[in-house]
């Protein structure tokens, strides 16, 4: 049996004629950049998070530095972040000229450890970013609490978090603004780049909308300095799609998620765990283990793909070698990196196909017993 970390093209043929049909609306109408289809899912967009506004724009990594951006966040400012995520968060944070201020995480839900946040904030902290990773959203309510008192922005990151909830809101509405990427690989994703910001902060929603177009809203009418980077009509037309069978799709990983960890409940701490504030809507399904490296390996010689995600915490890389940190400054988000191994995990993957992933990671537990002590 051969099981892909993803299938997007089972996803595809699932959906086939109507997103062919879409796609050749466009072709035909010529509407690339903007137009209707743009419109239609912006609008759809915003009803389906429970916000007023949504902007449309190139990709995820460019919705985190045009919501910064229009927060007036810049050069001599410090953000916020997870030492865990996935390096567009940082670099967003970098390309409007502000710092990035790492926190490590907790230990259950690998989101960013709310009780560390505080003691990172400075004079010059303008915003926190917390990172619903893996699909699971942070505890925002302490965090928002926090923000109050220091006067400081709250910047969703929700690029894997489509459909998650936080105490029963979706996320996208629970702080000042929200950053989603639709990737091919999301759980809402085009066939190319695409993101999009969503707030009920009509000013906000302009400003993004004004820096994201060549800072203007009428042609050749510019009151800034911008970047182009806009959400074009063909991805927006296979996002409205999609977008139909989003809250299913959701439902199918969550409940591959159940069956997983029904069927790994006997190998301890290695399943992920849902917070009790939290609907996790498994972008990734992740275990955790101390000879991940051999479980990868032996999965792979059974036909098995996984995924690391990530394998080097972000104040590691070379990257942020300016920033001085060294190994053993954020002491949880170290260990998961080394314990992290992500299942294949999507809508469409079979009863038979988590049986036989489970059995297998149940088998190298039993022929190397202890590998998580």
């Amino acid at each position: 049996m051969q099981i892909p970390l993803v299938d997007l093209k089972a996803q595809y043929k699932s959906i086939k004629p109507k997103i062919d049909k879409a796609i050749h609306e466009i072709l035909d109408n010529t509407s690339f950049i903007g137009g209707k289809s743009v419109k239609d899912f912006e609008d759809n967009f915003a009803r389906f998070c429970g916000t007023k506004f949504c902007v449309g724009v190139g990709n995820g990594t460019d919705a985190l530095f045009l919501a910064m951006k229009a927060l007036d966040i810049g050069q001599g400012d410090e953000v916020i972040t997870a030492v865990n995520t996935f390096i567009a968060t940082s670099e967003a944070i970098t390309m409007t000229g502000a710092r990035v201020v790492f926190v490590d995480v907790d230990e259950n839900s690998y989101n960013i450890d709310v009780s560390k946040i505080e003691e990172k904030i400075t004079e010059r902290t303008k915003a926190i970013i917390p990172v619903h990773l893996f699909g699971q959203p942070a505890d925002v309510d302490p965090i928002l609490q926090i923000a109050k008192k220091y006067n400081l922005k709250v910047i969703e990151d929700s690029a894997q978090a489509h459909c998650a909830e936080y105490k029963g809101k979706r996320t996208g509405t629970l702080a000042d603004v929200a950053c989603f990427s639709f990737y091919p690989g999301k759980n809402l994703g085009a066939y190319g780049d695409a993101g999009a910001v969503v707030t009920n902060n009509e000013e906000l929603a302009l400003r993004v909308r004004m820096i994201a177009n060549h800072g203007r809203i009428q042609k050749y009418n510019h009151e800034l300095e911008g970047i182009n980077s806009r959400l074009d009509g063909i991805q927006a037309a296979i996002l409205n799609v999609k977008l139909r069978y989003i809250e299913s799709w959701t439902e199918a990983r969550r409940r591959n998620a159940r069956l997983y960890n029904e069927l790994l409940k006997d190998i301890d701490d290695i399943t992920p765990m849902e917070m009790h504030y939290a609907k996790h809507v498994y972008h990734l399904y992740v275990i955790r283990t101390k000879k991940r490296d051999e479980m990868k390996d032996f999965l792979k010689s059974k036909g098995i793909l996984t995924g690391i995600h990530y394998p080097t915490p972000l104040h590691l890389l070379n990257a942020y070698k300016y920033l001085k940190h060294r190994k053993g400054d954020f002491p949880v988000a170290e260990k998961c990196a080394t314990e992290f191994l992500s299942l294949p995990m999507f809508p469409e993957l079979e009863k038979e196909q988590i049986e036989f992933v489970s059995d297998m990671v149940q088998q190298l537990h039993e022929d190397n017993r202890g590998y998580k002590q």
